[in-house]
């Protein structure tokens, strides 16, 4: 599954891109990582905001927008303009967004702490937020339960179908067996596991 983490500070929205299959985590190369928006009573520049944003989802295939939510009143409440940029966002057509509370990031965090230290990611520093928040949601057990209903019954499809395309394939190219190539010993290549891949 992949998502897009969302922190809004400011006239901005600052962005990273998330994925997971199984135990593997990817951080996906993004051409844009922040937003911003010189004046949020301009009707043309929130719709340029808005159509901007969806166009970056549908070039990397995201599936889930996360934004961390704001605090509504306070001494550390969110500004108007990030308010606007956030409804903005969920207004998006065809694109799920969760607003994902801090207090609930933190506590998934407790549960699935992150694995490596965030320096190690690549990202830039302003992006921290945005992927904490996309980590977080991406290991909620309601998410993981998801992926994992879902996940053996499409392989296993895709298996069957490649090995009976194998098979018909080799048939019809191959009439006369061929003595087998020799295989390489079960650990000649193996790695060791890493869940992060850039």
């Amino acid at each position: 599954m992949r998502v897009c983490g969302v922190e809004l500070k400011g006239n901005e929205a600052l962005i990273c891109l998330l994925s997971k299959s199984g135990e593997l985590f990817d951080i996906p190369d993004c051409r844009q990582v922040r937003f911003s928006i010189k004046d949020s009573d301009d009707q043309q520049q929130m719709r340029f905001f808005q159509q901007s944003f969806r166009k970056l989802m549908e070039d990397y295939k995201v599936e889930q927008v996360v934004i961390r939510q704001r605090l509504h009143k306070g001494k550390f409440a969110g500004g108007a303009v990030g308010f606007k940029l956030e409804g903005a966002l969920q207004a998006l057509s065809n694109m799920p967004v969760t607003i994902f509370a801090p207090s609930k990031i933190k506590e998934q965090l407790k549960h699935t702490p992150l694995p490596i230290d965030f320096s190690q990611t690549g990202l830039k520093a302003f992006q921290e937020v945005a992927f904490v928040t996309a980590f977080a949601f991406l290991n909620k057990p309601e998410i993981v339960a998801l992926a994992n209903k879902t996940k053996p019954e499409l392989n296993t499809a895709k298996a069957s179908d490649a090995v009976e395309t194998a098979k018909t394939k080799q048939a019809v190219e191959t009439p006369i067996e061929q003595p087998a190539a020799a295989q390489e010993p079960e650990n000649a290549s193996a790695e060791k596991f890493n869940p992060w891949k850039r």
